[in-house]
């Protein structure tokens, strides 16, 4: 069994053809997805596809893309949903100084903000970070979580990177960008850090893995494309991969088992 630990089912590539991705996950032995929110109407539709639909949990949050537009209404919103039992995680949050949509300062305020109700909530983080990494992990540092339920999502830093990571008691989660060719470097990382702190995801419907990259949309299906590619580095069989990436993340999440 797997377990997508990030995808976007509420997207159009995905939700237009819901039931027939779902079955296609349920075939590849993809048996739990959570699905994540990027702003608060996101984040509601994440959980009514959550009630649903079994083995689908929610992730509710504000992506810093969407930092700027936020208003007092989406925080009450938010800590509404906050309670919502098909709720397992706060995110996608942190910061994107690749695009710049929102402005940094407005950035930061919701991340910081988030992490707030995450620690209230007794919630794991999921982070989103692209070309901010110092200020991140400052702000991490700052909001004291160190040794907390962190992962960043869609890994694909430098060794040094990945080593602040482990020595501050994170984790970290793979993509589709594992089996690029151009990911020669990341996997070298990939390598040396330890399985103990790496779960699997697809960031559906992007990032869809060699060799069906620039064939179709990336969907929850198809992350046996990645594992296929850890086990590989980790020198171990599929079987074992996915037991132990299936209970870390039953852990971290608190999923069912």
């Amino acid at each position: 069994m797997w377990i997508d630990t990030h995808c976007h089912l509420t997207f159009p590539e995905l939700d237009c053809q819901l039931e027939a991705v779902l079955a296609r996950s349920r075939a590849a032995d993809v048996a739990q997805l959570i699905t994540i929110g990027t702003t608060v109407v996101d984040s509601q539709r994440a959980i009514d596809l959550a009630d649903h639909y079994p083995g689908v949990f929610a992730a509710i949050g504000i992506h810093p893309h969407h930092a700027a537009q936020v208003t007092a209404s989406d925080w009450a919103a938010l800590a509404e949903l906050l309670h919502h039992p098909r709720v397992v995680a706060l995110g996608e949050m942190g910061l994107d100084y690749h695009y710049d949509f929102s402005d940094r300062p407005s950035q930061r305020a919701v991340f910081i903000r988030q992490l707030d109700f995450a620690r209230r909530a007794a919630l794991p983080v999921i982070i989103h970070c692209r070309e901010a990494f110092t200020d991140l992990v400052t702000i991490l540092r700052e909001q004291q979580y160190e040794n907390q339920r962190v992962v960043f999502h869609c890994f694909g830093g430098s060794a040094d990177e990945a080593r602040t990571i482990l020595e501050a008691g994170w984790w970290i989660s793979l993509t589709g960008v594992l089996t690029f060719k151009k990911s020669a470097a990341l996997r070298e990382v990939i390598r040396d850090f330890p399985l103990e702190r790496i779960m699997l995801e697809t960031d559906a419907p992007y990032l869809t893995p060699e060799p069906k990259r620039k064939i179709t949309p990336n969907e929850p299906s198809l992350l046996i494309h990645t594992a296929t590619v850890l086990a590989q580095l980790k020198q171990c069989s599929l079987a074992d991969l996915a037991g132990q990436t299936t209970r870390q993340a039953c852990r971290f999440f608190n999923l069912p088992a």
